[in-house]
């Protein structure tokens, strides 16, 4: 067991290396100047079309606007947003967080190009019908010379959606939380018995498809922004006067690293810091790792740009929003220096320190509706991967695959699934950025037909 942890991590820290990180970042300002910063300069038009004012039941597609970015939202918005925040502290201190603004901010632009694309160029399915995603704007795009590119992201697609994470850290919230402070003995047994819960939970609604998924998450998705909310405002609200420094904190640090523990690399321990915060914000927002587009490409729309001015709401929401809220509640707290616990465990008791008690047990409602939420969407996306690469009428063959990761993520240890995950998210950009800059002269010559209809629809 040893040996594979070692593979694995090794395997992660080689695809995450220097030529990957400016795909994500480079690419992403290269995106963001190429449209003249238009995803920000079109925010109030984004929030209109996420509220349905241009919403057409004729149009093609699968789901509304709203359904598509919370269907995103519901699986980005997980683990990485309470364990992987919690492992950047640990590592990186309050500067990686700066790290993980940067990687969203420039992601608001790298989402707005995939998720127009995933409109602009969707594709039938061996069933007929329509679907969007990096793998159909890859072929409908570039032509089918490009489609080794198309297979490399579903290939790794169905690996990178499996909900080894989310699935790990739940059980150990439900270990940490609830079995081991109420003196229940935690072993293979009573993780399995996790596992076959949320199996049962989860086909529930995944062998429901797409609409049920999307249906779903848009009731859970923004209950459960709010709840998480309300819990870390009550917990900020209690250590109100370290706020400020905090915050400051984490732009000083940003470029200090004096709180980085990790190993030093492109010669010296910023350049790790930075990496680090990098690779965590990618891990929540998945901007540029081509998720996303797979959800926004079934929206019922014939505005490509319309679609991407939502899907850009995603990593602000994630990353910008409830990243920096459980960011702060564990520094003000002051748990990550007083604890050696990481991922879930150090949130955990950031919310125990300062709501004693019954802290935990909130997190706890946060952790179940976040993971079970995360649970329904990546399914969604292994089966598209899967119908692209062997036929539709095969793509339930992954929720089988899918159910055996769960009983396998609740048995493994966490630095073995995250790892295996940051390795194949890298993988999964690859073939979406190449091709995105390739097409993005496209979709400018779409954002300027589509602010001319704009100004033409004022007149």
């Amino acid at each position: 067991m040893e040996s594979i942890e070692k593979l694995i991590a090794d395997f992660s820290s080689f695809v995450w290396g220097p030529p990957l990180v400016f795909l994500l970042i480079g690419g992403g300002l290269y995106l963001l100047v190429l449209s003249r910063f238009l995803p920000f300069r079109y925010l109030g038009h984004a929030i209109q079309v996420l509220r349905g004012k241009y919403d057409d039941p004729n149009d093609a597609g699968q789901i509304t606007h709203f359904q598509a970015l919370t269907t995103a939202l519901s699986s980005t918005i997980g683990m990485g947003n309470i364990a992987g925040v919690a492992v950047a502290i640990s590592i990186g201190g309050p500067g990686a967080m700066f790290w993980m603004w940067v990687s969203a901010v420039v992601g608001m632009s790298t989402k707005f190009f995939t998720s127009t694309l995933a409109i602009m160029y969707r594709g039938n399915d061996s069933a007929g019908e329509l679907q969007g995603g990096p793998m159909y704007f890859i072929m409908e795009g570039l032509g089918k010379s490009w489609k080794p590119l198309a297979v490399m992201f579903s290939v790794f697609g169905m690996v990178g959606a499996l909900p080894v994470v989310n699935v790990n850290q739940l059980t150990q919230a439900i270990n940490d939380i609830v079995l081991i402070p109420n003196g229940v003995e935690v072993s293979f047994a009573s993780n399995m018995i996790i596992a076959i819960v949320l199996i049962v939970l989860t086909s529930l609604v995944m062998f429901g498809g797409l609409k049920r998924i999307s249906s779903t998450a848009a009731k859970m998705v923004p209950s459960m922004v709010f709840l998480y909310f309300v819990f870390v405002m009550i917990i900020l609200g209690s250590h109100y006067e370290e706020v400020p420094k905090y915050i400051m904190m984490m732009v000083t640090d940003a470029f200090a690293a004096e709180n980085y523990k990790g190993d030093p690399m492109f010669g010296g321990v910023l350049g790790a810091l930075i990496l680090h915060g990098i690779r965590r914000g990618a891990f929540s927002n998945e901007a540029g790792i081509g998720t996303a587009p797979l959800a926004h490409g079934a929206a019922k729309t014939d505005e490509p740009v319309r679609e991407g001015l939502v899907a850009m709401l995603g990593p602000a929401i994630d990353t910008l929003v409830v990243c920096t809220l459980t960011a702060l509640a564990i520094l003000v707290t002051g748990v990550w220096e007083t604890t050696t616990t990481n991922g879930v465990s150090l949130t955990a008791s950031a919310f125990g320190e300062a709501m004693p008690g019954i802290g935990p047990y909130l997190l706890m409602i946060c952790v179940f509706i976040f993971s079970l939420s995360s649970l329904f969407s990546y399914s969604y996306y292994g089966t598209k991967c899967l119908s692209f690469l062997i036929g539709a009428d095969k793509k339930h063959y992954y929720n089988y695959f899918y159910i055996l990761s769960i009983i396998l993520a609740a048995t493994t240890p966490f630095s073995v699934m995250l790892n295996l995950i940051d390795g194949v998210f890298a993988l999964m950009a690859i073939p979406t950025m190449v091709s995105t800059f390739i097409l993005a002269p496209k979709v400018i010559q779409e954002i300027k037909r589509y602010v001319q209809r704009l100004q033409e629809d004022k007149v």
